[in-house]
Order: structure tokens, then sequence, then C-alpha cells
């Protein structure tokens, strides 16, 4: 049961590091990014490359693949994502434009990677080592990632709720209307967190890479997960992310351990409709009027 909760802690981790970036660019950008997914595991790929053919071990490989990550969202916004936002000015429908975008971004990036890739699952030997937790045997590889996970998103957490530009973060995304009378570049700082959610989904495609099997059609179930994720939390908010990746975490290895790994796609969305019968605003969301 120990070596269960700890490799459900470990996944749970993950999850909500690449939840907090799908959070980010739509509590900030109000971007509904379809391809999230895909970016990912395009992000494993590239820790895979970069460790088979170069033999850089994906903690240095982070140095490399997280700027083009930033990058590749930056020029993204920029190109595909800041047109639709202009438009929506007047129309009102960038969430349902952004849907549709995205949707085909995610076919283009999908297809490339088949190309590149194939279909077969990929992985690699990477500190495939196990460590002693409290009497459990837990592999290295994953307890570095748990360990990255819980780095990175506390950093991130501290830079929002402490410093005057996750004040600014914060603000744009309590009220996008309402910031430019303060003096805040809405346009630069949504086309900033885009890309800052880019490189979380990165960050989390070269952790999962280091523990998992993957192939180039895996994106879509991590862009599913991280959407429940966000809406059972609460849009837009980054301790419910926290918390429901733990809990989704947690509970499909439970399920794949002691009852089917077939149902954990079903465990999970029985845990999200619960919680949304319970809670329609999310774990941590707040109720329309209040």
């Amino acid at each position: 049961m120990i070596t269960t909760l700890i490799t459900g802690l470990v996944l749970g981790g993950t999850y909500a590091l690449v939840a907090m970036g799908l959070t980010l660019q739509y509590g900030i950008s109000r971007i509904m990014n379809l391809a999230y997914g895909e970016i990912l595991i395009f992000a494993a790929f590239a820790a895979f490359l970069l460790f088979s053919t170069l033999g850089i071990n994906p903690i240095l490989g982070l140095a490399i693949v997280l700027p083009v990550a930033f990058f590749f969202g930056y020029v993204i916004y920029g190109v595909m994502m800041q047109p639709l936002v202009t438009r929506s000015s007047k129309s009102g429908t960038l969430e349902v434009d952004s849907i549709l975008a995205t949707f085909g971004l995610l076919f283009v990036i999908q297809g490339a990677m088949l190309v590149v890739f194939g279909s077969n699952y990929t992985s690699y030997n990477f500190l495939n080592t196990g460590i002693n937790v409290l009497g459990a045997n837990v592999a290295a590889n994953r307890l570095l990632a748990f360990a990255l996970a819980v780095i990175i998103g506390a950093t991130l957490f501290f830079v929002l709720t402490r410093t005057r530009w996750g004040t600014t973060i914060r603000a744009i995304a309590v009220n996008p209307n309402a910031a430019p009378l303060v003096g805040i570049d809405v346009t630069r700082t949504a086309r900033f967190a885009f890309a800052l959610g880019t490189t979380l989904a990165a960050s989390g495609g070269v952790m999962i890479s280091m523990y998992q099997t993957f192939n180039a059609s895996m994106g879509v179930v991590f862009t599913m997960k991280a959407l429940v994720i966000v809406i059972m939390g609460g849009l837009g908010n980054l301790m419910g992310a926290l918390v429901a990746g733990l809990l989704l975490g947690v509970v499909e290895t439970l399920v794949a351990t002691y009852v089917d790994p077939g149902l954990t796609l079903a465990a999970t969305y029985l845990i999200f409709l619960g919680v949304l019968l319970w809670k329609p605003a999310g774990l941590f969301g707040k109720a329309a009027g209040r």
C-alpha cells in the first residue's frame, strides 16, 4: 500500500505540474489549448533523443527543452492566438475560436511526430533503480520526477503569490478589463503566460519520459487529464490544480494496482463527475455571484 501511495503521489505531482500550466494559459490568456498534450509528448521525445543520441540526461535536457518550449509558445501566441484575441474584442468568442485553432494545431504536431517517430511506444532507461522509502521500493527516476515537479511547482506558486509580476498576473486573471487602467500591458503579459504554460507542459513531458512509455498519439490523453484537473480544482486556481492533480494520481494508481489498469480512465471520470456534482465550481472555485 505504501508503494502504491508513493507511486500515486509521484504521478499526481507530474499531473499537477502539467495542469498548472494549462490553468495559467486559460486563467490569464483565456485560451483553451487543446494541443497542450501534444507539446508534452513532443518534449518527451526530445528528452529521449537527447539521451539516446547525445547522452544528455533528462535533467540537463531540461535546460535545452524548456527554452525551446517557451520560444515555441511565445511564437504560437503571436502568430496564431493574438489575431483571435484581437477579433474576439468585438465578437467575444475567444474560447470557441481558440478551441478550434488549437484543435487544428493538435493534428499538425501529432502528424509531425508520427512521421518522425512512428506510432510505436518509446522509452529509455534512466535511473531505473530501486530506493527504499518508508519500507517501500520506489524507482529513483520516479522520485526524481516528483522532486522536480515539487521544485518547479513551488517556485511558480511563490512567484505568483509573492512577487510584483505575480500580482500583475493575478490581476489580469481576476479582471482583465480593469487591468489596463492601472498600467498593465495585458497583451504582453498574456503572451508571456501562454509561453510559460507551454514551458510547464514541456517540463511535465520530460519528467514523464523518465519513467513511462509514450507514443506520438498519447497527447490527447494528457490534454483530457489536464482539463479534468483544471476543472476539478477550479478554473484558474493553481492550488486547486495541485490538489486535484495529486488526488487524480493516487486514485489512478490505486485502481490500476487493486482493481484493473483498464479502469483508470473510468475512475478518473467518476471522480470528476462526483466533484462537479458536489461542487460545480470545482474544489477551490467560487460559485457565480460570490
